[in-house]
């Protein structure tokens, strides 16, 4: 069986890529290689190159475990920020219908 390629959108190819590039910048600004930021993900130096790329097919958990490594803050929030963050969203999600169901179409035929 071959591999299925998928496509993403421009906006998705281009946020991959701003937070690969902010991985390499901070990686370099505290003078690692990728081999010592592989080692400390545990994963090969070629998934931390593929992070740097911004292939969007790495793991998103390993993405924003580099980035949270580097110091690269994800959703423009703190450390201590995020649980909150994640608390608030959290319940508004829980105020919104647990299960959404497509519109039924009431289809005019009678021309």
């Amino acid at each position: 069986m071959s591999k299925k390629t998928r496509s993403f959108m421009p906006m998705t190819t281009s946020a991959v890529a701003l937070l690969g590039t902010q991985i390499a910048q901070a990686r370099r600004e505290r003078v690692w290689t990728a081999a010592e930021l592989a080692e400390r993900l545990d994963v090969t130096p070629y998934t931390v190159a593929r992070i740097e790329r911004g292939v969007p097919t790495v793991a998103i958990g390993l993405v924003f475990e580099a980035a949270a490594l580097v110091g690269v803050p994800l959703f423009s929030a703190t450390e201590a920020e995020l649980p909150q963050l994640v608390d608030a969203a959290r319940h508004r999600l829980a105020l919104l219908p647990a299960r959404v169901w497509a519109p039924d179409l009431d289809i005019d035929d009678n021309f």
